[in-house]
């Protein structure tokens, strides 16, 4: 919205006029042309002469305004003055860049101002554009502390550079995306089969690239040190990845199908649980060479999740159920039945009691892991999410203090909900496709987003 200082002036002129005076002034003159126009001597003048006389009586009633004008602002001293408080109220800068020009921003007059208070009409947005530094890319914002309080004085609550941040790299689907354990981190998966580790803070920088899968990364999980990355592909393996060199450690490659999921422990032996289109689940050590342990299913596996003490494993398929898998016996000892459609993704609360899971019904619903627990396990259902005819594996998370949970859908909004109230406490757009992808920061109010417009967006709550 752009303020002129004829727009500023004009306000101040109106506020402070005299209607009785303005409409005397019109009224005179309408009558002055009425009895010009009826006087007998009119009709004998040559049209010149007419547009002469009219020319006249119009001067008259410019001055007129003039004169009117002045006497209700006080004269030609006090319009001066307020051409000086606008420009007072003007903050000029100079071009960062040192061109040497002058860049002005307006800023916004306080209420107390005689020149009268401004405000945006309903429906109109306020947008404000950061331009990149120089030797900054895009991406760089100003610090929280530079910004102090966000637009209509609201305070920000996160570290990062700017309240939404963007990353851009892949040229491809993004399809999975994790922060790291303390939150530095960010590795993201995608179609073009590279693991990108990027930055949370500062800038967002995409510092490292990881190579070696032959086709798409469906999933990613950090180890609990968050020394190393563990990936799933359709390319029939899981590998694992050292953040600190970006070389492939380990390459797990026993399944004849598709690998949908990996999964590893939370804490004890450094095992990995994948899921695959074969139908089987393989546990592995990362300490030794090949899988440990196979569990066979009847359907395609395509999302795990081991239990918190990593005595058990929880699998979900295309056959719409939830397995529970005793390690020591080899076997499953409970399915949980509930969703109407495939399985795509699940999460296990942070204490540990309640798994979480995504199907393409359309429906979140939660399970209650506990011993002992009823027998109907599914304790809540969260709607309001999509599927699509994409048939994405669409994942599932909760919040580090299990009050909220969130889910990837196809109508490329982010969607987070509240675990009490069991509603939808935000519904954030900016994706142009389908959102593969949401997760929580570990301990700050910031939630991270990837889609299949090959975008991520990192923004606080």
């Amino acid at each position: 919205m752009i303020v002129s200082q004829w727009d500023l002036l004009s306000h101040h002129i109106m506020q402070k006029r005299k209607k009785k005076q303005f409409l005397f002034c019109w009224n005179g003159f309408t009558k002055t042309l009425k009895r010009m126009s009826g006087f007998p001597g009119l009709s004998f003048l040559g049209p010149k002469s007419k547009n002469a006389v009219v020319a006249g009586g119009l001067t008259a009633f410019v001055f007129g305004v003039y004169f009117y004008t002045m006497k209700a602002v006080g004269g030609t001293d006090e319009l001066q003055m307020a051409i000086d408080k606008f420009e007072d109220q003007k903050h000029v800068e100079t071009d960062p860049k040192g061109s040497g020009n002058d860049v002005e921003r307006f800023v916004p007059l306080s209420p107390s101002s005689d020149l009268g208070t401004y405000h945006l009409s309903p429906g109109t947005e306020a947008e404000m554009e950061i331009m990149p530094r120089e030797n900054e890319n895009a991406l760089s914002a100003p610090s929280p502390m530079e910004l102090g309080p966000g637009p209509y004085g609201k305070q920000r609550t996160s570290s990062l550079e700017a309240p939404i941040m963007l990353l851009t790299g892949h040229p491809s689907a993004v399809y999975t995306m994790k922060f790291n354990p303390s939150g530095t981190l960010i590795a993201s998966g995608s179609h073009d089969r590279e693991i990108f580790l990027w930055r949370v803070h500062g800038d967002c920088k995409n510092f490292m690239v990881l190579k070696g899968h032959k086709n798409a990364i469906l999933d990613l999980h950090w180890t609990s040190d968050g020394s190393m990355i563990v990936s799933a592909s359709p390319d029939k393996t899981v590998r694992a990845w050292d953040v600190e060199t970006g070389k492939q450690v380990k390459k797990m490659a026993e399944h004849s199908s598709f690998v949908n999921s990996c999964c590893p422990t939370r804490r004890g032996l450094p095992l990995i649980i994948s899921g695959s289109d074969d139908g089987t689940a393989k546990l592995w050590d990362l300490r030794q060479r090949g899988a440990i342990q196979t569990f066979p299913d009847k359907y395609q596996i395509t999302a795990v999740s081991f239990s918190d003490a990593a005595d058990k494993i929880f699998t979900g398929g295309v056959d719409n159920d939830v397995k529970v898998w005793d390690l020591r016996k080899g076997e499953a000892t409970m399915t949980l039945e509930g969703h109407q459609d495939t399985i795509t993704g699940m999460s296990l609360s942070p204490d540990g009691s309640y798994l979480l899971t995504n199907g393409m019904d359309n429906k979140l619903c939660v399970w209650d892991m506990r011993p002992y627990a009823p027998q109907n396990r599914c304790v809540k259902v969260f709607e309001g999410h999509q599927h699509n005819f994409e048939k994405n594996l669409l994942k599932c998370s909760w919040s580090p203090d299990g009050t909220k949970v969130t889910a990837g859908s196809a109508d490329r909004m982010v969607h987070i909900w509240d675990t009490t109230t069991r509603r939808i406490l935000y519904k954030l757009p900016g994706h142009k496709g389908s959102v593969n992808e949401c997760v929580f920061h570990p301990t700050e109010p910031i939630i991270g987003s990837c889609s299949s417009d090959k975008d991520i967006y990192l923004g606080e709550i």
